[in-house]
This record gives C-alpha cells, sequence and structure tokens, in this order.
C-alpha cells in the first residue's frame, strides 16, 4: 500500500476532553496510508487556528482553549500547541474555589502561580475561570462559617429576677395571678409593647389579661415561658386606660420566673415599669389577690443554658421564590402553593407579600385558607412565637387551626384570631402547645369568616420555635457577614496569586435559573429552593440577589488593583448556559440583560461583558435546526445591543437525532453528520462576527477540543472536539477555520 507523509495532531490526551489543543507544527512520520484518509487530507493544508482571525478588524480578539493545567505545566506538546494555536488559556478546574480552598479554610494558589508563569513564558493570556460560582465549593468549609456560635455562660453569675413558687395548680388561668399597676393609667388608642424574660420548672403559658381595677379587661396573647430563659413580648392597642396588668398562671404548679420587664409606648423610650430588672429590692406597683396562696419575691438566679428562637419559615418576608412553607385553599380546590403578588403588594410597599382571594358565599369558614407549614413537629410542652403583617381588602376576622400539615385538621384553635384592617399592621401570639395541639406542623387561617369576598396580604411570616444549649444560631446579617469575609480572602487571593497578568474573569457563574418563579419578568437566580443544596453552596441565598454579584464585583476589582493590575485592563464577565434557548424564545438571555440592568442600577457596579458557553449540538430534525439557528441569531443580537463585550467562553458541540435526545456517539457518526458539525460551527462563528460589533468581539473559546473520551463525565463518547482521541484534525476543525476567516 502506499504510504505518505501527512500531519498528526500529535498531543498528550489528559484527563478530561478540554485539556486538548490543536497541532501546534508539522510533526512528520512515515505510516501506512489508510483508505479514509483521502477525504481527509485537505485538512494536512491548514495553518494553527488563530492564524484565520482577521487580524485587521479585529486586533483585540482572544481566541481561547480550555486546558488542563497539570498537563499545560509541564511544558511539552500541550504547551507549545496551545501557545502556538491560542491566544488565550482557560483553567478546565484550576482556578475553581473547590482546587485550591480547604476545609479548614486554607488556601492553596501554587498551580496557579505556576500556571501564571508558564503562560506569561508562552506568550498566552488567561482567562479567569471562575471568581463566584454555586458549584465546585467547599462546602464542609463554607457551611461551617454558618454554624451555630458557642454562648459563654458563667453560672456564678446569678441575675436577680422576680420568683413566684406556685404549691398546686388550679383549673383556671385566674387561679394565681400577679398584678403590676403602672403609675399612670394607659392611654386609650396607644399602642404598646410589653417585653420581658420569663422561665418555669417546666413549661407554661401566662395569660396576658391587662385591665381596670374593678372594671373592663382586654384579654391579649400571653408569654410562652419554658425550663431556659427566653424572649417572649406582646404588642397591643390599649382599648381602655388600662391601670392594672394582670399575668394569669393559675394552672401552673412550680417556680416561674420574670426579669428584665419592659413596656414601652410606640415612639418612645420611657420604660413605664419600675425597676424593671429586680436589681433593687423594691417590690413596688407588684400585688397579688389575697386568698391566692402561692408566693413572690426577688431572688438571685444563676443563667443556666442560653434560649433562643428559631424562625422555621423559610422565604419569611415572601422576597424569595421558596414556597416550601406556604400553601393556600381558594375555591375549594384544596391545598396548593401559595402565590406572591407582584412587587409593591409587600407591607413596606416595595417588596412582595403573599395574596389570597375567599370567593363570595361560602359553605363554610375554612373554604377559603391559608396554611404556613414548617418542618418540625410540635410536642406537647414546646414554646412557640408566631408574628405576621396582614391586611385585607375589607375589614375581617379570621381564625385559626392547628394541623398536621395542610388540611390535616388537629385543633380549632392555634394562634388566636386575628382582626384585619384595610391598613399593614402585626400580628403576635405566643403560648405552649397543648395536648391538643400535638404533633400540628401547620397553622390554618380560615379567610371565609365574613362570608363576602375579600382579598388578604400577608408578609414577614415567623413561627419560632424555642431552643436552649451553648451554643445560638448566627443571624441573617451574621452569616452575611461571614460569607463576604470568605469571598473577600478568596478573591484577594486569587488576585495575590495572578499577579495582575490575568485581566478577564467569569466573575460570577451560572448565576441564573431556567424560570420564573415569581413572576417579575425574568428568570430567578439559581438557589438551594430551586437547585441541589447537597451539592452545591448557593452564596446568593445568604448574600442576596443583588449584593452577591456587587459584592463579587467591587472585590475583584479591589484586589485586582492592589495585586499590581491596572483597573483599566480588567474585564468581569457574567457567564452562562443555554443562553441560545430556542425552546422558551431567548428567555435566559433576556432575562440575563434584566438582571445586569438591576445589579448595575446602584450606579456603581461595572460588569463588562456577557459570556455564552454554547454547549450546543447540531439536530439532525431541520425543524428544530433551524429553530436553534435562529435562536443563536436572536441571542447574539440580544446581547449585542447591551454595548457590553460578548465572548464565546466554552464552545462545543455534539450532534443529536432530535431536540433534546441523547447525543450520538463518535463511533456511530457518518461523514455526513461530521460535515453537518462542521457546517454548523462556521454558522456560528461566523453569525458572532457579523452580528456582534468589531468593538464588542472579546473573544471565542473552544472549550473541548478533542472529542470526549468514553470515560469522561462531561458529554462522555461524544464527537465534540474539532480533533479525534488521536489528535488527528476533523471536518469540524476546518469549519471552525471557516468561521474565524469568513471563507
Amino acid at each position: 500500500m502506499k504510504h505518505t507523509k501527512y500531519i498528526l495532531g500529535a498531543f498528550v490526551l489528559a484527563s478530561m476532553a478540554i485539556t486538548s489543543c490543536v497541532d501546534d507544527s508539522a510533526l512528520e512520520y512515515d505510516v501506512e496510508k489508510p483508505a479514509s484518509i483521502t477525504q481527509m487530507e485537505y485538512l494536512n493544508d491548514y495553518d494553527a487556528l488563530k492564524s484565520y482571525v482577521n487580524r485587521s478588524t479585529d486586533p483585540n480578539f482572544k481566541l481561547g482553549s480550555g486546558v488542563t493545567v497539570s498537563e499545560y505545566v509541564k511544558e511539552g506538546l500541550v504547551y507549545r500547541m496551545s501557545n502556538s494555536n491560542f491566544d488565550e488559556l482557560t483553567a478546565g478546574n484550576a482556578m475553581k474555589y473547590s482546587s485550591i480552598v480547604k476545609n479548614d479554610g486554607s488556601m492553596d494558589f501554587s498551580k496557579v502561580i505556576g500556571f501564571v508563569q508558564a503562560a506569561k513564558a508562552g506568550g498566552a493570556t488567561i482567562y479567569g475561570h471562575t471568581l463566584a460560582w454555586h458549584a465546585q465549593q467547599n462546602n464542609k468549609y463554607l457551611n461551617s462559617l454558618l454554624a451555630d456560635k458557642e454562648i459563654e455562660v458563667d453560672p456564678d453569675d446569678a441575675d436577680p429576677a422576680l420568683r413566684m413558687v406556685v404549691p398546686t395548680k388550679g383549673s383556671n388561668p385566674w387561679d394565681s395571678e400577679i398584678y403590676y399597676d403602672p403609675a399612670a393609667p394607659l392611654v386609650v388608642g396607644q399602642e404598646y409593647t410589653i417585653s420581658m424574660r420569663i422561665k418555669a420548672t417546666n413549661a407554661t403559658n401566662v395569660n396576658f389579661w391587662p385591665g381596670v381595677k374593678g372594671g373592663a379587661t382586654q384579654y391579649l396573647p400571653g408569654f410562652a415561658a419554658g425550663e431556659q430563659w427566653a424572649e417572649a413580648s406582646v404588642t397591643f392597642t390599649a382599648n381602655y386606660a388600662l391601670d392594672r396588668l394582670r399575668f394569669c398562671f393559675g394552672t401552673f404548679e412550680g417556680e416561674l420566673f420574670f426579669d428584665d420587664l419592659s413596656l414601652k409606648a410606640t415612639g418612645s423610650d420611657e420604660n413605664l415599669i419600675a425597676n424593671p430588672s429586680f436589681d433593687e429590692e423594691s417590690l413596688t406597683g407588684w400585688s397579688k389577690p389575697g386568698w391566692h396562696s402561692y408566693t413572690f419575691g426577688i431572688v438571685a438566679v444563676a443563667p443556666g443554658p442560653s434560649t433562643y428562637w428559631v424562625n422555621l419559615v423559610s422565604n419569611s418576608n415572601c422576597e424569595g421564590n421558596d414556597v416550601s412553607c406556604f400553601f393556600a385553599t381558594e375555591k375549594k380546590d384544596g391545598p396548593k402553593a401559595a402565590s406572591f403578588g407582584a412587587a409593591g403588594t409587600g407591607a413596606d410597599g416595595v417588596g412582595r407579600a403573599i395574596v389570597i382571594e375567599s370567593g363570595d358565599d361560602p359553605t363554610n369558614a375554612w373554604d377559603t385558607q391559608f396554611f404556613v407549614k414548617v418542618p418540625h413537629t410540635f410536642e406537647e410542652g414546646e414554646a412557640y412565637n408566631f408574628s405576621m403583617k396582614i391586611k385585607a381588602s375589607k375589614p375581617a376576622t379570621i381564625t385559626s387551626q392547628a394541623h398536621n400539615n395542610p388540611g390535616g385538621y388537629l385543633h380549632y384553635a392555634m394562634v388566636g384570631s386575628p382582626q384585619v384592617t384595610t391598613e399593614w399592621q402585626e400580628y403576635k401570639n405566643s403560648g405552649v402547645i397543648s395536648g391538643s395541639q400535638k404533633g400540628m406542623n401547620t397553622i390554618a387561617f380560615n379567610l371565609s369568616e365574613s362570608k363576602v369576598a375579600t382579598t388578604y396580604y400577608f408578609d414577614d411570616i415567623v413561627f419560632e420555635k424555642q431552643e436552649s444549649g451553648n451554643t445560638i444560631p448566627l443571624t441573617d446579617e451574621e452569616k452575611a457577614e461571614a460569607l463576604t469575609g470568605a469571598m473577600d480572602r478568596w478573591i484577594a487571593g486569587m488576585m495575590t496569586a495572578c499577579d495582575g497578568y490575568v485581566t478577564a474573569w467569569d466573575v460570577v457563574n451560572e448565576a441564573l435559573s431556567g424560570s420564573d418563579g415569581d413572576g417579575d419578568g425574568k428568570y430567578d437566580l439559581q438557589s438551594a429552593s430551586n437547585g441541589d443544596p447537597a451539592a452545591n453552596f448557593y452564596w446568593q441565598d445568604y448574600l442576596g440577589d443583588n449584593d452577591y454579584v456587587r459584592t463579587t464585583v467591587k472585590l475583584a476589582r479591589q484586589h485586582f488593583a492592589e495585586s499590581g493590575g491596572n483597573p483599566s485592563d480588567l474585564k468581569l464577565f457574567i457567564n452562562d448556559y443555554n443562553l441560545e434557548s430556542w425552546w422558551d424564545g431567548n428567555g435566559k438571555a433576556k432575562s440575563l440583560v434584566k438582571w445586569i440592568e438591576q445589579w448595575e442600577s446602584d450606579g456603581v457596579t461595572k460588569i463588562d461583558g456577557i459570556g455564552t458557553q454554547m454547549h450546543v449540538s447540531y439536530i439532525l430534525d431541520a425543524a428544530a435546526q433551524k429553530s436553534q439557528e435562529e435562536s443563536i441569531v436572536n441571542m447574539f443580537k440580544l446581547l449585542a445591543a447591551t454595548g457590553k463585550l460578548i465572548k464565546i467562553t466554552e464552545l462545543d458541540m455534539g450532534i443529536t437525532e432530535k431536540a433534546f435526545a441523547a447525543g450520538i456517539k463518535t463511533e456511530d457518526m457518518t461523514e455526513e453528520h461530521h460535515k453537518a458539525m462542521a457546517g454548523f460551527y462556521t454558522f456560528i462563528i461566523q453569525k458572532y462576527f457579523e452580528l456582534v460589533p468589531a468593538a464588542q468581539r472579546y473573544g471565542i473559546t473552544q472549550w473541548a477540543v478533542t472529542d470526549s473520551p468514553t470515560s469522561s463525565s462531561w458529554r462522555g463518547g461524544e464527537p465534540i472536539g474539532l480533533w479525534d482521541l488521536n489528535n488527528n484534525r476533523k471536518h469540524t476543525y476546518a469549519g471552525f477555520a471557516a468561521g474565524l476567516s469568513g471563507q
């Protein structure tokens, strides 16, 4: 058989498809020419891939390649071929969080430093991938930053408190009462808040029934007391000139303690309780009925283990998209996930609220219900606090029930009967779970009590369970602060390691989900509620939809400059996939543009570019392929209209029989399949140059340079490269070059 000399893309194949790159120079071998090689011989005439870029019209355009850093820094074939055929390199994994940050939070940037040194020596730039992402994070370390904090308790640090010793419990709340008479009656119509620290030798509920001596009584929610100190409060409007505060605990037996009492009118700092911390040996204002047998007095009480309240409701402020705790029954169709209203329906006039409509002429008060379900089943004796903000289109009274899951009725009373007006007001209730309420995990509100159509609005919903111990959960603010510090250290370390050499970054990677759960006209951000929290870490759930991006951008610019970089050289990209989606009319691309506008609306945050990944497949179904091509054209138009730099960041291609079908494997490919893919590469790249203005054309990175091995986790066994696994050029190489050259 005839022998010939032909060019092989001799290349060391690394563990991922993205590590391979084009041939660097003609390495000549005498080999026996296979019959199938004839149709590929034309590829021998092609030059190195980057030579096809028109540098006169695109002097700053960067043709990129994905590489495995461990292969590149060996300075062998991968190094030489990458440098001679590509302008810019993107690390497959070496610059990601989980590759650098250890379980204790320490960071090892040695591979990054070596990569930068090797690229600099080879004349290649580096595209940073990536600073902020939810995947490939060190979850163990990040979750440790959110762990409960230790509480220092000195057992010898006794504090005076008011103690009631009740030898025998009665049948009614009024069988044991203690009174406090303020110096002056409360003002009718004035709002007040009374709060205290409270505990008891066993769980109980202290009824709070202030009144007028010898006259009217105002029945209000009480105070839940557990075995450890806890904060409790009641906010109320005085309906009478209340001159006696009645605390009723007749069904309790044991020791009951009050401390740090406060009674203040809204807007005032004056505490109407004398000696509120019982630091003085004075019980002025305190008394009890003469016929009650219990005793009371001031004693020193050791602090013991601390108590705190844990909010069990997810998305309490209704600003996220998680509806796992909110359900509603409307039109008698059974409990379904509740719906959020539009922006501006919330209690603050800006955010959102849950909106539920009750119908006219209901049969039962429970025909329309709102449910607050929490991931905890309450036991008898557990203390709780509940609060929410509420208003309605008409004044109404609603009642509450205890349920085990929405619709699983247990008891007719749970958190009282809120009086609802047309103005926002906060409703609070606290207590201890009774035997009839045992097993509940859901509060049900009956919204058809008024028997007329009414629209209800609910916001800032909190259902707390009392916990005790020597640790306490971090607040949302503390969690955000801890993670902001971690992000700061991470970005500072990365910028220091890169020493100002890496001037372009995926500052935030894959931020968007693929759906609009809150109905605001743009896709939601990725989060634990719509993603996989076991595998990923969603920084945005703690830093917020806006500050997640704004903080990362700010820190990147700050630390780049501190590390010797020229601030005007730094280009920060938001990178995402499926921007070319035809199945939703480029919904993700449109949403990303809106999000960027929102992130930049503070007048400080500046995002330089948009990265579109484009992990595509040629579809043999002609109609579907046409739709895909049309959506690619539309995507480039949408992105170009932003005026920002546009980069194709991770381009690779498979081939399928139909849309969304499994990819055809390499061994099943035909010559026609290969040529169809080559033509699609030409189409994509030429449309990029045609539709993106020259000043906005940052570059294109080919992600998977060789076909994917069967063992690869990325499109395993598929023909996604410009070279085959033997490092021979494929028809797709010619298609890619044609796209770059415009010929």
